[in-house]
């Protein structure tokens, strides 16, 4: 099935910017569409962003749009989420996944 490992979470104070970063190994990374997800505390799985196989084609969530940009590298087989404007209501667990794998997550959390 392969391996998703994420990074680049962090305390970030709002109005911040972070870049999350999605390392794959053991896995076709290029044949497979790639999404990012997160958990805020005391809630459930919030789907954020997904990119096609090539790049090309993205798509987002509407609370992000505008402030998130998601991209990959199929050279380095890494997955990447630009991230804007934070806010509070960022704050979470962000994972990266395709249709047979998710990451472990990496926290984000949004506080002055």
């Amino acid at each position: 099935e392969g391996q998703l490992v994420e990074s680049g979470g962090g305390l970030v104070q709002p109005g911040g910017s972070l870049r999350l970063s999605c390392a794959a190994s053991g896995v076709a990374f290029r044949y497979y569409a790639m999404t990012w997800v997160r958990q805020a505390p005391g809630k459930g799985l919030e789907w954020v962003s997904t990119i096609n196989r090539d790049g090309g084609v993205t798509s987002y969530a509407d609370s992000v749009k505008g402030r998130f940009t998601i991209s990959r590298d199929n050279a380095k087989n890494t997955l990447y989420l630009q991230m804007n404007s934070l806010t509070p209501e960022d704050t979470a667990v962000y994972y990266c996944a395709n249709d047979v794998t998710r990451g472990q997550g990496t926290q984000v959390p949004v506080s002055s």
